[in-house]
């Protein structure tokens, strides 16, 4: 009988040979430290496919006396020794402010091996998605009184409104998304509803591509301070214009052509990857930094299963989600 090697234990693999990008320098107060950041992100990829949101329920897994979890403990192993609960716990909660990094640095790495733009031209595309916070809702009456009426409730969550969800209380997903037949996603970042889409396109930006030249976004992105930052990377924003219909400028029939290509790639996208991971009506975790580390070690997981499904030549960007399920 051929015997294979798991496929969660090789996705853990490829972790071991992607860029990664540098931390700072600046010497840490505090104890010295042992398991290298790797680790901890392969422990967090076994964590979102097998839907196990703490460091215990982590733990209590990795005791299973099975093959796969063998290898596992095998694979979070280093220097001959095993993580303990709390280093697990205290490494995790600092995850979160590295993750966007890590997302930006696989993200030029998948964009150099994939070659997405070459036969469409080099654009990004802009776009925040609703997340619905775990549990119930804080309502504004409440909120205002410092009143929380039940304890489900997330109080790091907060509300917003778009044209397609009406009001909503949770988070948003902003993301970079490459305008090809294949949505890689480029840069990510997780806030409360409640922050504007122009202020995290900031930071997004940072983590794109060099070649990129066509940043797309809808209205909320015709931003003075953002188009500035683009032209400043010789970079061309477009961005629907706040005017009536229907828009009769120069550049008008241009701008449609954009946005239409726009409108097949960030926004199926959003919908693919909530599908994924089945956040549709919920996220599986309360607080603004666990929300972060389950939805942004996420981004970075659906990279990984595009550079395991290259490497080992299947379709790419194609049934991700039964993937992960056999995972």
């Amino acid at each position: 009988m051929l015997h294979r090697e798991p496929l969660l234990v090789i996705l853990l693999k490829l972790i071991d040979g992607i860029p990664w990008p540098q931390e700072s320098a600046q010497r840490r107060r505090g104890r010295p430290t042992v398991y290298s950041e790797r680790l901890i992100v392969k422990a967090l990829v076994i964590m979102i496919i097998r839907r196990l949101y703490t460091a215990y329920s982590l733990l209590a897994f990795l005791q299973q006396e099975t093959d796969l979890t063998c290898q596992l403990r095998e694979s979070l192993t280093e220097v001959g020794r095993f993580p303990s609960r709390r280093t697990w716990e205290r490494r995790l909660a600092k995850l979160p402010d590295r993750l966007p990094g890590l997302i930006g640095c696989l993200g030029r790495h998948l964009v150099v091996l994939l070659q997405p733009w070459a036969s469409a031209g080099r654009a990004v595309a802009l776009d925040s998605t609703a997340l619905r916070a775990k549990g119930g809702v804080w309502h504004k009456k409440d909120r205002e009184q410092g009143v929380v009426p039940h304890s489900t409730i997330d109080t790091e969550a907060h509300w917003s409104k778009s044209g397609y969800h009406g009001w909503w209380y949770g988070w948003k997903l902003h993301l970079a998304c490459t305008v090809s037949a294949l949505w890689i996603p480029l840069a990510a970042e997780l806030t409360p509803a409640n922050v504007a889409d122009p202020d995290k396109a900031l930071m997004l930006l940072h983590e794109l591509p060099s070649e990129v030249r066509f940043i797309l976004g809808d209205t909320h992105y015709n931003d003075p301070q953002l188009r500035s930052k683009c032209e400043f990377h010789d970079r061309l924003l477009v961005a629907t214009r706040r005017s009536r219909y229907p828009h009769a400028d120069p550049g008008a029939e241009v701008r449609k052509v954009f946005h239409g290509l726009r409108s097949k790639a960030i926004e199926p996208f959003n919908a693919l990857f909530k599908n994924i991971f089945e956040w549709g009506s919920q996220v599986p975790v309360k607080g603004l930094k666990r929300t972060q580390l389950i939805v942004l070690g996420a981004v970075f997981l659906y990279q990984v299963v595009l550079l395991y499904q290259f490497q080992h030549q299947r379709p790419v960007g194609v049934g991700i989600k039964p993937l992960l399920r056999a995972a």
